[in-house]
């Protein structure tokens, strides 16, 4: 007589897990969406960031806030799912560095709002903040990608292994590409953040299930 164990995920992980599984593409589909409605929005030179501005920012602010505490909320279900360590320490400062971009806005420019000023503009302290919590989120999304691309190659899962390396070159190129100026710079930003962000998300659901 054999006997099957069926492992099941409490429900209290799976909540938590299904947190992380809504972030990415939350945030995508809200600042998607103010990027192709909002009046004097250029994917093509403001990062989605910019969002934050004007008398719809709040929008932007709040879709910060919400996703980075689903994404803490989600690496705390992967602490409990996978058999890493780092991956989800990392992802939960990716969280909270979503939420202080959230907190500290950027400053109107180049044109957003509409009837901004074109050109840079003057950058204020909390802009200076808000460039600092993305650097965190995005630093700490990448590492997390890579580190959960090491996960899976050890447990024999190569194709997750591959997505996760895809993800994270993705948002370190999409960054780089756009701290250099290069042009477009913002798009490929928001192309990777993106990506990177949806993959956690889909680990995430995974898990849940």
């Amino acid at each position: 007589m054999t006997t099957l164990a069926i492992t099941t995920t409490p429900i209290r992980i799976r909540t938590l897990l299904t947190c992380g599984a809504v972030a990415a593409p939350l945030w995508a589909t809200v600042s998607l969406t103010q990027a192709f409605t909002r009046e004097g929005f250029d994917i093509t030179r403001h990062p989605l960031s910019m969002l934050s501005t004007g008398s719809l920012g709040w929008l932007q602010i709040a879709n910060f806030l919400i996703a980075g505490a689903l994404m803490v909320a989600g690496a705390a279900g992967l602490r409990a799912t996978i058999a890493s360590v780092w991956a989800p320490r990392l992802l939960t400062v990716t969280g909270l560095g979503m939420v202080a971009a959230g907190v500290f806005s950027m400053d109107p420019a180049d044109g957003f709002p509409a009837g901004t000023p074109a050109g840079p503009g003057v950058v204020t302290w909390h802009a200076l903040a808000h460039f600092a919590s993305g650097t965190i989120a995005f630093g700490t999304l990448i590492a997390g990608c890579y580190v959960l691309a090491r996960h899976y190659a050890r447990s024999g899962d190569r194709r997750r292994a591959v997505v996760s390396v895809v993800a994270g070159t993705a948002l370190l190129v999409g960054n780089g590409w756009a701290m250099s100026g290069g042009t477009a710079g913002s798009l490929t930003l928001a192309i990777g953040a993106i990506s990177a962000m949806l993959w956690v998300s889909a680990i995430c659901a995974r898990e849940s299930r």
